[in-house]
């Protein structure tokens, strides 16, 4: 029976996330990008697919059911490692713990904890906002110890925590002392080299598509 994806989404680091995991896991997928300068995450379109009015959304079109909707970008991740076993997540039990590990120290220890400063700069908790995004770079310094001695962050395959690691990085780029960090540039540079990567990070550049649930019916009717 044949499945379909859409990852609906925007230029931002969660999406950016979601469409490499989709790119790398080598599952066909089709962006459709959501204009966040134009409200459209709070549109009622938008909001039938995630409530909370945010991205990405991945909706999951099989005949015969009804969509299968995840709308949280590290749930995508492991929805597509368990899609295409070994791709994400390594096949040996201790190895795949080990990126499970790293991809949840990544995901709690530094994304989260860069969200929460992010969602202070507009407050008047300078101080908080300054606090929190030094303990996230801080902490994300740490991690020059899993490339040390391996090409990824989980071993000598390529991983779910690599993804995790990879965007957070990108968005943080100019602000680590890389002079510091040799190991962590080194596996940086080959991550971003990846051509999956590169396709995720343009999955919504190059689409025009926009949320248009009405458009069907509306392009039947002008035939």
């Amino acid at each position: 029976m044949k499945t379909t994806l859409e990852l609906h989404g925007a230029q931002t680091g969660n999406c950016f996330r979601a469409a490499i995991a989709l790119e790398e896991a080598g599952l066909s997928y089709t962006p459709r990008i959501v204009d966040l300068s134009i409200g459209e995450h709070l549109r009622g379109e938008h909001l039938a697919l995630n409530p909370a009015g945010k991205v990405p959304v991945l909706v999951e079109k099989e005949e015969g059911r009804e969509p299968f909707i995840l709308t949280q970008s590290n749930a995508i991740i492991l929805h597509a490692a368990a899609k295409t076993p070994v791709r994400l997540l390594p096949g040996n039990e201790r190895d795949r713990a080990t990126a499970i590990e790293r991809f949840f120290f990544f995901v709690t220890d530094v994304i989260a904890v860069s969200h929460a400063a992010f969602s202070l700069r507009a407050s008047s908790a300078q101080e908080g906002q300054k606090i929190l995004a030094d303990r996230a770079l801080a902490t994300l310094e740490t991690a020059e110890r899993y490339v040390a001695q391996a090409e990824f962050m989980a071993g000598e395959t390529f991983s779910a925590a690599d993804i995790a690691a990879y965007t957070i990085t990108r968005s943080m780029k100019s602000d680590l002392p890389w002079s510091k960090l040799p190991n962590l540039l080194a596996w940086f540079d080959r991550i971003e080299g990846r051509p999956a990567v590169k396709r995720g990070l343009e999955a919504f550049d190059r689409v025009p598509a926009r949320i248009d649930p009405g458009k069907d019916k509306r392009e039947e009717k002008a035939r």
